[in-house]
């Protein structure tokens, strides 16, 4: 399905994932991540997208105490915030949207999560969704219908804008849309809806809610 096929369809309410969705924190990340992989004599593990606990989870086998190396890769993300930005055209079409009709739905702890948004000069959301407020991470479903929940709108009414084969496995799994941001050409998945960035979208209101423009 083509991005543009989204246009024949109308949304309560947006659901944005985090890193590499709204921002990119690429350089960071992987300063953080290599660097405690190296100091741990590991390969870097496969992390993007995932909570750090299900990431740390994987790798049970290596003998690492997963709840000590998931503290530590959090302080020292809380402490990397060097090369942190906006997604192209990011900023400008998150302040299009009402307030209430938006969410950011990430992986991420809600510390590191507003500090990066911050970083970025990204809007705070009014309403987030962090990793502490989820049972079950990405891919699991749990996290968009959480956000979903949140602003009080069926997930089938919700557009969630994504960049990671987990995050849109997990918006799927909550019968959400989907489009794939391709900003960091993370994500594997290239039959799904998609854009580069921001530059070539518009939120519009109409009257049953919002909708999606695509430049031609």
């Amino acid at each position: 399905m083509k991005a543009a096929a989204l246009e024949a369809k109308s949304y309560d309410a947006f659901l944005f994932d985090m890193d590499g969705t709204i921002l990119d924190s690429r350089a960071a990340s992987d300063r953080v991540w290599g660097g405690w992989a190296k100091d741990n004599g590991i390969p870097t593990p496969p992390y993007h997208g995932r909570r750090v606990q299900d990431t740390m989870a994987d790798i049970r086998h290596t003998g690492i105490d997963p709840l000590r190396a998931a503290a530590e890769i959090e302080a020292r993300e809380l402490e990397d915030l060097e090369g942190v930005v906006a997604i192209p055209g990011a900023g400008d079409f998150l302040l299009s949207l009402p307030p209430e009709r938006w969410a950011v739905v990430t992986s991420a702890p809600r510390a590191l999560a507003l500090r990066r948004i911050g970083a970025a000069g990204l809007p705070v959301p009014r309403n987030l969704i962090a990793a502490e407020d989820v049972t079950k991470g990405k891919p699991s479903p749990d996290p968009f219908l959480a956000g979903a929940q949140l602003l009080s709108f069926a997930p089938s009414r919700c557009l969630v804008f994504e960049d990671a084969d987990a995050g849109i496995r997990s918006g799927e799994a909550a019968g959400c849309s989907v489009l794939v941001i391709m900003e960091t050409k993370t994500a594997t998945l290239v039959d799904r809806p998609g854009i580069i960035n921001y530059r070539s979208v518009t939120a519009v209101s109409v009257a049953d809610g919002l909708t999606v423009k695509f430049s031609r």
